[in-house]
């Protein structure tokens, strides 16, 4: 599957577009499969559905992939031996209890200074410290030693110290952390969701599987590099951010037997497109099993190896994320059904509403 490209396709500028403040969903439906589904099921038409409306355009034989990481309460505030207040937000252990961060204020925080985190009011558990190691160039975060015995890991700490980060652009909401999460949430290590997988219900699940549709797991633990924007003009200068992935045996079993008997296999999210071609490509072109870092980038002109179709919310301008969609239908398609979406007053980002790309 493969979108022919222009050179347009490769400038930053092309993936603008003006999206009003208000359309920025602040809080998402309830309940979650209300959310509102742009369907594209051809090079010309689009429908304008509800996301309970999806086992209508998915076909017995099918296959979902998910992904099942779990966002942990990643933020977390302690205070400087001064007394000064800190924000951490915690993005990726490096080795055991080493983490890297994004520290605010940060531009004064040295090598050797100690933090020290407290337990959420009304707990009774210990003050917990950290000494920063080191800094960052790539992302400007520090590197934090946290002061635990060797059988503690500090993600097993987090839901007494931390909070769940939502998005930037989430300013003002009255969401819960649960909503948050995907129903099928169960591996620990993002730092944000996996956002087109929380429109699903389990009785949304069930009605799929019983309509024949089956469905598959991969891990990609979602980073900061999800928010950052592309920044050179020429999108082909840019350097990927790299995120953990891990495609089991059992779900490249299911998709090569999916694909054998003519089903489609649909990524749910752009974080499964990701996976399954990233362990394409950490494969040199075969399809396997695969377990560690890619820093694949997908945009117009790349042939897709694995994914049929699509299920994705609509996505910040100038974003990596846009330009991966792009890839499926063409820049200028998604443009225009972004156009379609703003003036159907759809509700964009995180806790938006939904597309769904299929093949046809």
């Amino acid at each position: 599957m493969k979108v022919d490209a222009s050179p347009l396709d490769q400038k930053l500028s092309s993936y603008d577009y003006h999206l009003p403040e208000s359309y920025i969903a602040q809080t998402p439906v309830t309940p979650r499969d209300h959310s509102r589904l742009l369907v594209v099921d051809s090079p010309t038409s689009h429908h304008h559905q509800r996301f309970y409306d999806l086992p209508q355009w998915l076909q017995a034989g099918d296959l979902l992939v998910v992904n099942n990481t779990k966002v942990i309460p990643a933020r977390i505030y302690g205070y400087k031996t001064t007394g000064a207040a800190i924000e951490v937000l915690l993005l990726e252990e490096k080795s055991q209890n080493c983490w890297l961060a994004l520290v605010k204020p940060g531009k004064r925080l040295q090598i050797g200074a100690k933090i020290q985190f407290y337990p959420h009011q009304a707990q009774e558990k210990p003050i917990l410290e950290a000494t920063v190691t080191g800094k960052d160039e790539a992302t400007g975060g520090r590197f934090l030693e946290f002061d635990l015995p060797v059988e503690t890991s500090l993600i097993s700490l987090l839901e007494d110290y931390g909070e769940i980060p939502f998005p930037p652009y989430v300013t003002s909401t009255e969401a819960q952390p649960e909503q948050y999460q995907t129903v099928y949430a169960q591996e620990q290590g993002a730092i944000a969701a996996p956002t087109a997988g929380l429109h699903f219900t389990d009785e949304l699940l069930t009605t799929l599987a019983e309509k024949g549709i089956n469905q598959a797991e991969v891990t990609l633990h979602v980073g900061v590099g999800t928010f950052r924007p592309v920044e050179t003009e020429s999108i082909t200068d840019h350097q990927m951010h790299q995120e953990w992935i891990n495609v089991p045996a059992t779900t490249v079993e299911k998709i090569k037997e999916t694909k054998a008997q003519g089903g489609r296999v649909i990524a749910v999210g752009t974080t499964v497109v990701r996976a399954l071609e990233g362990a394409v490509a950490a494969k040199e072109g075969n399809f396997e099993a695969f377990c560690g870092k890619t820093d694949l980038f997908i945009y117009p002109g790349y042939e897709l190896q694995v994914v049929d179709g699509l299920i994705t919310n609509f996505h910040l301008p100038r974003s990596s994320l846009l330009m991966l969609v792009s890839a499926f239908i063409g820049r200028e398609r998604l443009l225009s059904l972004y156009d379609s979406a703003i003036a159907h007053q759809y509700r964009f980002y995180s806790f938006g509403d939904a597309m769904l790309i299929i093949s046809h």
